[in-house]
């Protein structure tokens, strides 16, 4: 029979999430600031995951220490 409401289901996908995450505590990158959040840290991705840079703003290019890692984005602080 049909699918209820029409949409489709997501059997066997995994949440984003739940996916490897491009990068690790301890990483250190070179990042370029693309946006500032609204507590005041910038905003960089890496292959579409979100980092948090604290003490950065938009338009800077940092070298950045990951210092926490999680689900949905990670942490870092600027080293240089």
């Amino acid at each position: 029979m049909g699918r209820e409401h029409g949409g489709e289901r997501r059997s066997g996908m995994k949440p984003n999430y739940f996916l490897p995450k491009p990068v690790k505590v301890g990483d250190e990158l070179d990042l370029t600031i693309e946006a500032t959040a609204s507590k005041g840290d910038g905003i960089a991705k890496r292959d579409g995951y979100v980092i948090f840079v604290k003490n950065a703003k938009q338009g800077d290019t940092v070298k950045v220490k990951i210092t926490e890692v999680r689900a949905r984005y990670s942490v870092g602080e600027i080293i240089q």
